[in-house]
This record gives structure tokens, sequence and C-alpha cells, in this order.
């Protein structure tokens, strides 16, 4: 009987030990993981420059201004630039699991501004920027794939607004 409790006592040991290191595994991975205020903005690699600015858009009901939608080779992503306001909407147009995303090129002033969309597909978002009104500026739209890679097409482009 004794022989019995022992080897049952021993098994208990380990398995106690297993759960033990699968919990701190657990833990490890939970807390190594970068929290979402930590991952802001850093969506994409361009992110990382002195000229870049990127931001993830508050989610709106409906967008204002100039607006264009990509081709489904680019999300279906839709993209609204209001000029009175320096004001860029997103629309996620595909249920891929890319976040969409637009960017605003300026010739003068900060020279890229990226707003993007991840609140999922059917959403609008909305990114609040500044830029100078003077020179020219271009809008593309589309898709981060991953930190490095993203699938973006030129909408239109404009002077002075």
């Amino acid at each position: 009987m004794q022989a019995l409790t022992d080897r049952l006592r021993r098994r208990l040991d380990r398995a106690a030990a297993r759960v033990a290191t699968l919990f701190a595994a657990a833990l490890v991975a939970v807390f190594a993981m970068p929290s979402p205020a930590m991952a802001e903005p850093q969506f994409y690699a361009d992110c990382e420059l002195d000229r870049v600015i990127c931001a993830f858009g508050a989610q709106v009901g409906l967008p204002q201004g100039e607006c264009m939608t990509t081709s489904a080779t680019y999300g279906k992503t839709q993209v609204c630039v209001d000029y009175s306001g320096d004001h860029v909407y997103v629309r996620d147009g595909d249920a891929d699991g890319y976040g969409a995303a637009a960017i605003v090129y300026s010739e003068n002033g900060v020279a890229h501004r990226w707003c993007a969309n991840n609140k999922g597909y059917g959403t609008w978002v909305h990114c609040n920027f500044n830029w100078v009104e003077e020179g020219d500026h271009a809008v593309a739209g589309g898709y981060i794939v991953q930190y490095y890679v993203e699938q973006m097409t030129q909408l239109w482009w404009w002077s002075g607004k």
C-alpha cells in the first residue's frame, strides 16, 4: 500500500510541476507581448521615421469630404479627405483580416501621414491631421499586411487646399 501511495504522490508532484511550468510560460507570454497602447502608433515600419505621423483612427459613423475606393486588389478600402479640417476617413472594405489604411503625402511639412483602421470590416475611422495647405499632396489607400509590408495604391492628388 505504501508503494502505491508513494507512486501516486510522485505522479501528482510531476503533474503539479508541469502545471506550474505551463502557468509560468503563460505569464511570460502575456507580459512579454506589448500592450495595444505600447503598439500605437507603430503599426508600420514608416512610423518609426521622424518625417512620418501615424495614427489609429477613431471609429465614426459617416465620412465627410472627397472620397474614392480602391480596387479589390487593395482591399476595397474607401478613403475620404475633408480638406477644410485636414481630416482623413478610412473604411475597411474587405473582411480579409488586414487593417485598412490611408496615407497622405505632403510636399511641405511632415511628408507622410498614415491613418489606420483597426476596427474591422465595414467600419469607418477618422484621423485628424494638420498639414500645410500649400504645395502638392497625394492620397493612397489600401491595407497593411505586416510591419514591413503594405498594399497601397495612389487614389488622387491635389494642390493648395
